[in-house]
Order: C-alpha cells, then structure tokens, then sequence
C-alpha cells in the first residue's frame, strides 16, 4: 500500500523568507567576511546579538545526572 502523503500548505512556508547562497555566490562575494558585510552582517554584530540573548542550558541537572550515569556505564 502506498502512503498518503500531502504536501503542507505552501501559502505558508517559513523558510520562504530565508534566500540561501550557493559558496560560489560567497566566494564571489570575496569569501564569508566580504559577504557577511555587504549582507548587513559582522562578527562583532554577530558577537553581540548572541551575548545578549539568554542564557540557555540544554539540560536539566537531573537529565546530566542521567546522561554521565549513562555514559559510565557504556564505558
């Protein structure tokens, strides 16, 4: 049998607003700094933005528990 599988409205698509560069287009731009610049982008800027996002801890101290108990155990 053969899945039924539809295709997501494609009125709505986030990464509709997200254009992606070939490396080519990079390296003719003079490589990723060169690019990153004519983009309105810098390291420093870049920098910045995530220092002043929040904090962000991927785990719970109970799931690093878990998780080093785990990889005890499987050494």
């Amino acid at each position: 049998m053969k899945a039924d599988i539809k295709l997501p409205n494609t009125s709505f698509n986030i990464f509709r607003t997200h254009k992606s560069y070939s490396a080519e287009e990079i390296l003719a731009a003079g490589g990723a700094d060169a690019f990153g610049e004519k983009n309105g982008n810098n390291n420093e800027r870049i920098i910045q933005a995530l220092q002043d996002g929040p904090a962000i801890e991927p785990f719970t101290k109970e799931e690093w528990e878990d998780l080093l108990r785990q990889l005890e155990a499987t050494k």
